[in-house]
């Protein structure tokens, strides 16, 4: 049958693009956005995403569903989606295609994908890599892996990009970890430069040194440096699922504990309260690093 109706979850920066793009494509998209947050709702309002009420209205109404949310959450979300296509089964529903696109290790989403197929539904790995559609560039890729990868590459051209990459659940999140385990650490490490830089009271003169013979890295700390806080709660729980895909592939996980550590310390800071509409676009990567340093010691990585 062919997809007609799309259920999202969460209704994010990423999520609200995706169904957007898929609703001006010809989808019928929709969410349950029972006790998400109000801007979550807004998001939603924006994208044209309908509101059902509750998950299994959602699971009933759906021919394939995106998990795309904080890492932390994929697991707890996936087990309540298999529950509610099991409250579903004495109504003779069909179930929809489950598709877990979230930032998690390769094990993580083998063991989501136990729980959806022991509920009765097909099961998709996924991991996006790029910036949300409506942005510049090129749309945002879906790596997507599993027996059945049909109704997924429906949804390629509307915005997004399929790439299939085989049968096998976990090498598409395996692609997304080692991806963002190189983006990701490397602007953490910029970030940790920076801080330390700033803490050691030489930021003017290692920035002029940079400046001389690392132009491009001192542009990208410029550049990302004072954005990090917005993502830093999200990415967290992320920094924790690549740590665990490097260590199940016999590669230390300390970078990217290391990594979390950055990201528990910028979510400490006031500017992790900002959006990208209220990120202030004024402030300086001297500016940032400042308030960094102030925060040191306080942030929850500071007690482990």
């Amino acid at each position: 049958m062919p997809i007609k109706t799309v259920a999202i979850m969460g209704v994010g920066d990423m999520g609200h693009a995706v169904g957007q793009a898929l609703r001006e494509s010809g989808f019928d998209v929709i969410s349950c956005l029972n006790g998400r947050s109000e801007h979550s709702r807004n998001l939603a309002k924006v994208a044209g995403i309908r509101d059902v009420g509750n998950l299994e209205l959602m699971v009933s109404e759906s021919d394939i569903i995106l998990s795309i949310m904080p890492p932390s959450a994929a697991e707890g979300f996936g087990n309540d989606i298999a529950a509610a296509i099991n409250s579903l089964k004495s109504s003779g529903g069909s179930s929809p295609m489950f598709v877990e696109c979230n930032a998690i290790a390769p094990d993580t989403t083998r063991r989501i994908g136990a729980s959806i197929t022991a509920a009765g539904a097909p099961y998709t790995d996924a991991g996006i890599i790029g910036s949300a559609p409506g942005r510049p560039g090129s749309p945002p890729r879906f790596y997507a892996s599993g027996p059945d990868l049909g109704p997924i590459t429906e949804l390629d051209g509307k915005g997004i990009k399929v790439m299939p990459v085989g049968d096998e659940i976990g090498r598409a999140t395996s692609v997304k970890m080692c991806y963002a385990g190189m983006t990701k650490g490397m602007t953490t490490l910029l970030t940790a430069v920076a801080i330390a830089a700033e803490s050691l009271g030489i930021t003017k003169e290692l920035g002029a040194e940079l400046a001389s013979s690392q132009a491009a890295a001192y542009d990208g700390m410029k550049r990302a440096v004072p954005r990090l806080p917005l993502d830093s709660g999200r990415w967290i729980g992320e920094m924790e699922e690549i740590a665990a895909t490097f260590a199940s592939a016999g590669v230390t996980d300390k970078f990217h504990q290391a990594a979390r550590d950055i990201f528990l310390l910028l979510d400490s800071t006031p500017f992790a309260s900002e959006t990208r509409q209220t990120f202030d676009t004024n402030r300086t990567l001297e500016d940032s690093v400042k308030v960094y340093v102030d925060h040191l010691g306080r942030g929850p990585a500071a007690a482990d």
